[in-house]
């Protein structure tokens, strides 16, 4: 009888597996493996050990000043609460380009790496930008087509870069993150992700309206790549991560050994003063110590939405358009990675975490980015 039934189980899980590579579903094996069995229900913020990656070099570190005024603010009571009901690992503000507060939980510390999630999708924007004005795309409205000849008919033929950029592709992404048979998850485990980018089909009229798609992302960093002729863990580096003085090295996950493309909508691991230098850079609108990195209409552009009636994102860069009677932009992860920039008060947040609080389909941010910033303006009163 156990015999039987041992011959039955091996039978069911041996059937299992010729389902899941006859139907190409192979990737949820790499996700079982590398996610779920380890207790988590969606990526977690070190799963890039789980990876391959690429390294993103830098170069002379620039570390950040400290201010006058540095840590002799208490952490706020709303502060706390916070960090502890959402599981934070690091929380900095800086203040005149100057770290006037910071503080690691949970064993992180301020060289820890963490998943950066969609705030790559920031950092990928940025790469535009800088292939814009480096002379190797035209401009926003470059064609997609011109370098990728699956974008070259129907509604894919008016793709353009900026569309991409701004989430307006009109394409069929299913942008869901717990399905384990969505593009999005096989995406993230899938060993040839440029295969999965070029199965993507645009179904509306390209640059329309917003909807955000991590797929608009991949697309364009498939762009930048041809278009420079390096792989975006290079030129991150070469047009930001040196430049800007990055203390440490950072990684950024590939599909694969064999294939070798970075996972652009997602998936740099770093630390937090590290992810902290875009916050400065858009701030002082491109300028670093005086020096031009990135044109500044540029990131007015981004930094500001697109759409009329998605004020809340413009090229990349996610935007709160007045709260308390403030304007903020920011990068945005998945599990509460932020990079929070306030300009008119010189003043940068950066939150890293385990997870964010959750929202309704009619919120567009959800209710812990409001308590980060008020936190950091009761720090500020305090100085």
């Amino acid at each position: 009888m156990g015999k039987s039934i041992l011959k039955g189980l091996v039978g069911f899980l041996i059937a299992i597996l010729i389902l899941i590579y006859a139907f190409d579903l192979s990737y949820l094996v790499k996700a079982v493996r590398t996610i779920y069995l380890k207790g988590h229900t969606t990526a977690f913020i070190e799963d890039y050990t789980e990876f391959d990656n690429r390294i993103i070099k830098n170069n002379i570190p620039e570390p950040w000043p400290k201010h006058n005024n540095y840590n002799k603010s208490l952490e706020p009571k709303l502060l706390k609460d916070t960090n502890d009901k959402y599981g934070t690992a690091a929380y900095l503000v800086i203040k005149n380009d100057s770290i006037l507060f910071e503080n690691y939980y949970q064993n992180f510390r301020e060289n820890s790496k963490t998943n950066s999630f969609s705030m790559a999708k920031s950092m990928v924007s940025a790469m535009l930008g800088k292939a814009i004005q480096e002379g190797h795309i035209k401009g926003l409205d470059t064609k997609v087509g011109d370098y990728i000849k699956t974008f070259r008919s129907g509604n894919a033929e008016n793709l353009t870069v900026g569309d991409l950029a701004s989430m307006a592709s009109g394409s069929n992404w299913d942008e869901s993150y717990k399905s384990p048979f969505s593009v999005t998850t096989k995406a993230y485990f899938y060993d040839d992700l440029g295969s999965v980018v070029e199965n993507i089909k645009i179904k509306s009229t390209p640059g329309e309206k917003y909807k955000y798609l991590s797929g608009d992302t991949q697309i364009l960093a498939m762009v930048l790549q041809k278009a420079t002729g390096q792989n975006l863990s290079d030129y991150l580096s070469n047009s930001f991560w040196k430049p800007m003085g990055a203390n440490h090295e950072a990684l950024w996950q590939i599909d694969s050994e064999d294939f070798g493309l970075e996972k652009a909508y997602c998936c740099v691991a770093s630390n937090a003063k590290d992810f902290a230098r875009f916050g400065k850079l858009y701030k002082n609108h491109g300028y670093w110590n005086g020096k031009k990195i990135l044109d500044s209409s540029f990131i007015a552009k981004s930094t500001k939405g697109r759409f009329k009636e998605s004020p809340h994102y413009g090229y990349g860069w996610w935007i709160i358009p007045d709260y308390k009677g403030k304007h903020f932009f920011m990068m945005r992860g998945h599990l509460g990675q932020y990079v929070i920039v306030q300009p008119d008060d010189d003043l940068i947040i950066v939150r890293l975490g385990q997870k964010a609080a959750k929202k309704s389909k009619n919120d567009v941010f959800s209710a812990d980015i409001y308590k980060y910033i008020d936190s950091a303006y009761s720090i500020l009163d305090n100085d």
